[in-house]
């Protein structure tokens, strides 16, 4: 009796094996095999990624998404053997990559965001006080960039401003904080647009235009003293209460804030009179990474959990946050300065920490 059931056991095991086997075979002939894709990104899309609805819409079109992050300036120091893709957060990385890497074509540009000043309210209200910025609700408003540089040459101070009495954490000279220019794109955009303003609204593209702008922008970083590498660092500390009331970030983190249901009483968003914008470009570096590149542009469902990060999917501004009681729909009143070569916001950022 307990040798006819030893033989039924195996009978069942080995039908099970081969069920397996089976099922593994027409898995495979359906292509539902994974295929892994190594990146390395800008810190900012970190949170995009490891979103579990991401990872799932990922899956769907059949790739799994290893992500590192890194400075965006800083990638092109990495040995980026094994890589399937580089994604920094603007064209300006991207384009000395794509070099380096000699990959050629046009870049995908999946999304993009401009770069704000968030500030804290009391901050918001003494600078539209005083001609800084204009309000256009009790969370957004307009930077004047050229007023607000004058105040930097000048190096005025908070408590020179008219209201800032009333508030004890206004104090000290008057700048904005951003991050490392060196190695962050948010900084170095920050410089982009501070040149662009202070050259008369031209893109800085030679000696002379560095050597006219030069002394404004080392004084804009050197007030700051030490910065951060990455642009999640500034804003965490940002909307903990610590730091500087006026920091120079990403749009797409505060949308990113704004639809994981915070909305902080004391955030205004400044929309720079004028900005650049951060467009999140794509360095293919094989097949697998220019595949991955078009899917990130074109997918519906991944085009909309982008928005839910905050950023702006390229050619349709329908698609971004409708609520505009923190930020705009559209860009309306907002000047895009061109972004200046990478050669020149290397040397640009080489003078401005000097």
């Amino acid at each position: 009796m307990r040798r006819i059931v030893g033989i039924v056991l195996a009978v069942v095991l080995m039908g099970g094996v081969v069920a397996a086997v089976l099922a593994g075979r027409e898995a495979d002939d359906k292509g539902t095999a994974t295929k892994t894709v190594r990146m390395v990104i800008g810190s900012e899309k970190a949170e995009y990624f490891a979103d579990p609805a991401v990872v799932k819409a990922l899956a769907a079109k059949g790739y799994t998404v290893k992500a590192e992050t890194s400075g965006s300036w800083a990638m092109e120091g990495l040995d980026l053997k094994g890589y399937d893709l580089a994604f920094p957060s603007s064209q300006a990385p991207a384009v000395e990559l794509a070099a380096r890497h000699r990959v050629r074509g046009t870049l995908p540009r999946p999304f993009y965001s401009p770069l704000v000043v968030v500030a804290h309210r009391s901050a918001a209200q003494v600078l539209a006080a005083n001609g800084l910025a204009t309000l256009d609700t009790g969370h957004r408003g307009t930077v004047r960039m050229t007023a607000l540089l004058d105040a930097a040459r000048h190096d005025r101070t908070w408590q020179q401003l008219k209201g800032a009495s009333r508030y004890g954490e206004l104090s000290g000279t008057l700048f904005i904080s951003s991050t490392d220019p060196e190695s962050s794109n948010s900084g170095a955009l920050y410089l982009a647009a501070a040149s662009y303003v202070a050259n008369g609204g031209r893109v800085v593209a030679d000696r002379s235009g560095l050597d006219r702008t030069g002394p404004l922008l080392k004084k804009l970083v050197t007030v700051q003293g030490a910065q951060q590498t990455g642009s999640d660092a500034v804003f965490r500390d940002f909307v903990s209460g610590a730091g500087n009331p006026l920091v120079w970030v990403y749009e797409s983190q505060v949308a990113s804030l704004l639809a994981g249901g915070q909305k902080p009483d004391d955030l205004v968003v400044l929309y720079p009179d004028t900005t650049v914008d951060s467009d999140h470009t794509v360095v293919p570096l094989t097949d697998d990474g220019k595949a991955l590149a078009e899917l990130l542009s074109t997918d519906k469902e991944l085009r909309r959990l982008a928005v839910r990060h905050g950023f702006r999917p390229q050619g349709d501004a329908s698609e971004f946050a409708t609520d505009t009681t923190y930020l705009k729909q559209r860009l309306t009143g907002v000047r895009q300065a061109p972004v200046p070569t990478s050669a020149v916001l290397h040397e640009m950022a080489r003078r401005a920490r000097g």
